[in-house]
């Protein structure tokens, strides 16, 4: 009998983790030739999140849990899971019920059918405003034509099936900044996509604000491409061009129509606009080495403070 492992960060999820292990048991009850465990990895919550997975673990022997010693972040979770799944294939999915666990043996059967990796891509319902929906496509597009992997439309999702294989492979990576969407666009391996529409979150908010959406992207492109680091040096020479060739324009028509040459005003003008783009050169490649000064740290992604397997 194969084994599914169903890799779950949780992080203040006290309303949502009973509820999400009884839809994922209802699913496997239909499937009779498979074995299944539920991995929660407790990211550090604040509420009695870690009380409730107690409770599950002592009731359900499917129920497994890994709690950390801090936040340490939604894709440090989910390979925290994956490290310790032992499953042939492991589903990473939230813990909010966004993700349907209905979708969970479309995607078995298309792992039998010899995929490797199962990803999802999300769609959004009609009461979504266009703007949203163009917005999220513009998004991920920019993240793709800035960095060196592909991401599908919709950003691809992190609830994904991944074989024993694929996981075994993403064990063995030890990046500072995590960010799993590239890295299973970067591994290759033969994969299939399925389309789903994102359900209300059952209780609590999400933690998910524009500033991590914005950190999000940065972790994405610099990751996984020079890419900015070629732009910003594009920007100087062009700017650079941009001012020879319009300071020049500007001193041959001060001799043709007679005028004078305003001294302080496109001085300060000059010292600002290409202050400016010096800082964002600067701040790009800050953006580097930092992330070179934290990966020669060799710290782990995460520290488990208990776990029950």
């Amino acid at each position: 009998m194969k084994k599914i492992s169903i890799v779950i960060p949780a992080y203040n999820e006290e309303g949502n983790v009973a509820m999400i292990h009884q839809k994922i048991k209802e699913v496997f009850e239909g499937l009779h030739n498979y074995d299944f465990e539920i991995i929660f990895v407790n990211d550090g919550s604040r509420d009695n999140t870690q009380q409730k997975l107690e409770e599950l673990s002592r009731q359900y022997n499917e129920v497994k849990f890994i709690e950390f010693s801090r936040n340490f972040g939604h894709q440090p979770a989910v390979k925290a899971g994956m490290d310790n799944a032992k499953g042939n294939a492991v589903i990473s999915m939230d813990g909010d019920l966004q993700h349907p666990p209905e979708l969970i043996p479309e995607m078995i059967q298309k792992w039998e059918e010899g995929y490797d990796i199962v990803f999802t891509v999300r769609t959004y319902p009609k009461e979504i405003s266009y703007f949203k929906r163009k917005t999220s496509d513009l998004f991920y597009k920019l993240l793709s034509s800035l960095s060196d992997v592909n991401l599908t439309k919709g950003g691809g999702s992190d609830f994904r099936l991944m074989d024993a294989n694929a996981v075994e492979v993403m064990r063995s990576f030890n990046e500072d900044d995590l960010f799993l969407r590239g890295l299973t666009s970067w591994m290759g391996f033969k994969q299939a996509g399925i389309d789903f529409k994102a359900n209300e979150r059952l209780s609590g908010q999400s933690s998910y604000n524009l500033k991590k959406m914005f950190t999000f992207a940065f972790t994405g492109i610099t990751a996984f491409s020079v890419k900015p680091l070629y732009l910003a040096a594009y920007l100087g020479f062009l700017f650079s061009a941009i001012s020879v060739i319009g300071y020049g324009a500007y001193v041959l028509h001060s001799f043709i129509a007679g005028t004078e040459i305003s001294g302080w005003a496109s001085l300060i003008m000059t010292i600002v606009f290409f202050g400016g783009l010096q800082l964002i050169i600067l701040g790009i490649m800050g953006i580097y080495l930092g992330k070179i000064f934290k990966q020669v740290k060799d710290r782990p992604n995460y520290i488990i403070k208990n776990k029950n397997f």
